[in-house]
Order: C-alpha cells, then structure tokens, then sequence
C-alpha cells in the first residue's frame, strides 16, 4: 500500500488522519453541519483542536447530536446538566454560549433562508484555495475571518474571535489549507 502524503498536522493518530482525509477542508453547504462544526469549534477557543475532536462523539449526545432547535430553547437545568458531563468540555461559558449561537444561528437562518447562504457570502460562494506549500504559509487569520468574525459577534454570537471563525472555514471548505503535496489535492 503506498502511503499518503498529508497535512503534516494531522499525523498524530487515525483520528486526526480521518477527520483530515474526510472532513477537513471539504466544503459544506448543509447548515446542520455548518452549526456543529460552528459549535465545536467554540468550545476548542484556548484549547486544541484534537482535545474536542477525541470528544465529539460525546459532544454530540450530550447536545441532541447538535439539533439548533433543541438547543436554542434548553432550560437552566439542561445547562447544569452539561457542566456535570465528564463527556465533554465543561466550560459554563461554553455551554452557555451554545444557546445564545443556536438562538443568534436560527435567527441568521431566518433572515437568509439558511445559514449557509449567510456564511458562504463571506468567500462569495467558492472556497479560497490558499495554496500553501507548507504550514508556515497558513495563516490564523484573514481579513475574512477578521470580517466574518466582527459579523457574527454583532449578530450575538460568543466565542467567535477571528481565530476560531478562520478554523471553521478551514474545517467547513471555505478555505482550502492543504499543502500542496496532500494527497487530498488529487482526489
């Protein structure tokens, strides 16, 4: 079997090459994903990537595998509930900012007709193909995110400073950050 060159960040283990080969970078229309990857990579602010990621499985139990709708209305004693799961990240800011992002997320769905439309304006509907050469030529931020993060924060949504929003385009295909030699170029 002739081996495959990746990213080198994600050569830590098969879940990190997983979520490289099948995910990363791919791009995503569907708002249902959209908002998981947007709340996943909240609760990853000050931490890594790989830490939320080994937890996702749990993540997305604990929050109704991500149902905006349902998390949008959750009581007091749901967010209790999650500050006591081991499961996940037990950040109460965190966990709290989730509903105020679905409640600030369904309002954006309204407004547009869906969050995709909204979000993938922000690269005029196409991924932006970066090109890197190597990880030193991947940027944390742009004037992009910078831009789509000073929108969402208006719009009431937490924990989406520039770094965060450049992950999620990242993660979600609206940039493409794969060095030019991944393999992931090719398929």
């Amino acid at each position: 079997m002739e081996a495959k060159n990746r990213c080198a960040w994600c050569e830590k283990d098969d879940l990190y090459r997983n979520y490289h080969d099948l995910e990363w970078g791919i791009p995503i229309y569907d708002d249902a994903t959209i908002f998981e990857f947007l709340i996943l990579e909240t609760f990853q602010a000050g931490l890594s990537w790989y830490t939320v990621l080994a937890k996702r499985e749990n993540f997305r139990k604990a929050f109704d595998n991500f149902d905006v709708e349902k998390i949008a209305t959750y009581s007091q004693e749901k967010l209790d509930s999650l500050a006591e799961d081991t499961g996940i990240i037990r950040n109460k800011l965190k966990i709290k900012a989730t509903v105020t992002n679905a409640q600030a997320f369904l309002a954006t769905q309204k407004e547009y007709g869906t969050f995709s439309k909204y979000i993938w304006n922000f690269v005029d509907g196409k991924p932006i193909d970066n090109k890197p050469k190597d990880l030193t030529e991947v940027p944390a931020t742009t004037a992009i995110s910078d831009k789509l993060s000073k929108d969402l924060k208006k719009r009431g949504f937490k924990f989406v400073g520039s770094t965060v929003v450049y992950a999620h385009m990242q993660a979600t295909g609206m940039v493409n950050d794969h060095v030019l030699d991944c393999w992931t170029r090719k398929k």
